[in-house]
């Protein structure tokens, strides 16, 4: 029995309840939840549902606990219901009903876990968002890992998402790269506002080669060369950069397209059709003041350039015209002075900031050796690159390690940790469990044992209590994967998988799944491959979320 179907039979039961004495059954919800007791001699199952009905029918809680124990107490697969504190409902199931949920999960395989909690939400989620004047440093690293799982994790339950990259084209930024490329291939050193690093000469060269007459041109002409050959050739890398760790995006926007269609001007006449928008000292402002932001924005300069607040603005109605409810842009640290701009924007296009617009800030990362953090990349010259994180410690690794904190954590990771092959580096533990689960699967079949046909499965004979406490863990995969994409919080799925590898663990220990010497097969043998064989698809669709592998050898 899965909690969700337990939780439907605690309604059914008050259902029950409430017709025997005559109440409304108007007031019962239409759903309820059950949840595992901090303390596991409390019971399998906890739920508070009499205590949020007592006061809606005029009843003492423990009354209507006590109604609510004795039907449930009836109900197939439930093995008893105490009652404690002030109306708490304590439920143990007995072994059969708890067992078939390893039937319920290798059955249902990749989709075990999958729901339509966010069904009908439609959400562009951008991230990374590197400019492309040099490769993607451990920050943006960071929310590749994050943002590629929690686009994982919001179709998982139910959410239409597209993943959006955007490609910051246009700006002094840009000139500035464009002008550190002609310095690099004219041997001279870089401007004082250029960018250093080896990969500016790696660059430039390639920029020779595919046009070897920019040496023949005028300054002017040759900048605009290096800008929109190294532009592209830099994001080129980007982009394969991301792809090696696994991470690919539905689209790349360009900033320079919202300039070349005139979508800078539509955002600023949406924006004074509703009133925020006026004009002082030649230049044209937006109001955001009238709701909450420290102080009102220039959108144009008054020698009629455009600032990057108003390709933001277009940006943001551009991502609402193509039909996404819901914007979700991850920043990093340096940033969260954005968050009251961006979201007074949104209430000045008329949106709702707080439904429509959402800002995540992600905390600083350092990549540590022997102690001491490693301050800089030998290519980039002044940062630790995506390529520099996973040479140090593998690609699997590296997004475990990202993904395992709360983004608004800093964090360190340690290179020695992350390499270790033993129990106390994260991924290692979690992965091991994956190998171990399908090494068990291949012995079993060297050895003639086989899980059986599902109607032959004895899910009653999983009454050892390891067996009970695996079966519990992995009874909480659905509910842990709805949290983390409804909270945005990746990281619980990667606790989630490593308590369920020591459940596992103490189980394998404690409940051998394969005949000893000349034992014959039998069928707690099979109901042990069963749950063995369910682990194996929690573990591999948990870290399918985490876009980390699950070997079958380690």
């Amino acid at each position: 029995m899965t909690p969700a179907e337990l939780a439907q039979v605690v309604l059914t039961a008050a259902h029950a309840v409430f017709t025997e004495r005559g109440l409304d059954p108007a007031v019962l919800p239409a759903a309820t939840t059950v949840e595992r007791p901090r303390n596991p001699e409390h019971g399998d199952y906890a739920s508070t549902l009499a205590l949020q009905l007592s006061k809606k029918v005029g009843l003492p809680p423990r009354e209507l606990a006590t109604a609510l124990a004795e039907q449930l107490g009836r109900a197939a697969g439930v093995k008893s219901v105490e009652i404690a504190g002030p109306g708490f409902l304590n439920i143990r199931l007995d072994a059969a009903a708890a067992g078939q949920l390893a039937r319920v999960i290798v059955e249902a395989g990749e989709e075990y876990g999958r729901s339509d909690r966010l069904a009908g939400q439609k959400i562009n989620l951008e991230f990374v968002s590197a400019n492309p004047t040099g490769p993607v440093h451990i920050g943006g690293v960071r929310w590749a890992a994050v943002g590629d799982a929690l686009s994982r994790l919001l179709r998982a339950t139910g959410a239409q998402v597209g993943t959006e990259y955007y490609f910051n084209d246009a700006g002094a930024q840009i000139d500035r790269f464009a002008r550190s490329l002609l310095a690099a291939a004219r041997g001279e050193p870089a401007p004082e506002d250029g960018y250093g690093g080896a990969y500016i000469a790696e660059i430039a060269e390639a920029v020779r080669r595919v046009r070897p007459d920019v040496r023949d041109l005028d300054d002017a002409s040759a900048q605009e060369v290096f800008r929109v050959e190294g532009v592209a050739l830099m994001f080129a890398e980007i982009k394969s950069s991301l792809a090696g760790f696994g991470v690919e995006f539905d689209t790349y926007f360009n900033e320079k397209d919202l300039h070349d269609r005139g979508e800078l001007e539509l955002a600023l006449r949406r924006l004074r059709e509703q009133g925020h928008i006026f004009e002082a000292d030649g230049a044209t402002w937006l109001r955001t003041t009238d709701f909450g932001d420290d102080k009102d924005r220039v959108l144009r300069k008054s020698n009629g350039e455009w600032t990057y607040f108003a390709a933001d603005c277009a940006y943001y109605l551009d991502k609402r015209e193509r039909g996404f409810e819901r914007v979700v842009i991850m920043l990093g640290a340096d940033h969260h002075g954005y968050i009251g701009r961006m979201k007074a924007m949104a209430a000045c296009f008329g949106d709702d900031p707080e439904h429509n617009l959402e800002i995540l800030i992600g905390q600083l990362v350092n990549l540590v050796r022997d102690g001491v953090p490693v301050r800089m990349s030998k290519r980039a010259g002044t940062v630790v690159t995506l390529e520099d994180l996973v040479d140090a410690i593998g690609v699997d690794a590296a997004r475990y390690a990202l993904a395992r904190y709360s983004s608004d954590s800093p964090i360190d990771i340690d290179v020695e940790l992350w390499t270790r092959a033993t129990r106390d580096n994260p991924v290692y533990y979690v992965q091991y469990v994956a190998a171990r689960t399908a090494g068990v699967s291949r012995q079993a079949a060297e050895l003639g044992l086989t899980r059986g046909d599902a109607d032959a499965f004895r899910p009653d004979l999983l009454d050892h209590d390891k067996e009970n406490e695996l079966l519990k863990a992995l009874a909480e995969f659905p509910a842990v994967v709805a949290a983390a994409a409804e909270l945005r919080e990746p990281h619980r799925v990667a606790r989630y998988l490593e308590d369920l590898a020591g459940a596992y663990h103490r189980f394998y220990d404690n409940c051998r799944v394969t005949p000893k010497g000349d034992e014959e097969v039998s069928d707690v043998h099979r109901a042990r491959l069963w749950l063995n064989d369910a682990t194996r698809v929690v573990i591999a669709n948990g870290l399918r979320l985490l876009g980390v592998s699950a070997p079958e050898r380690m």
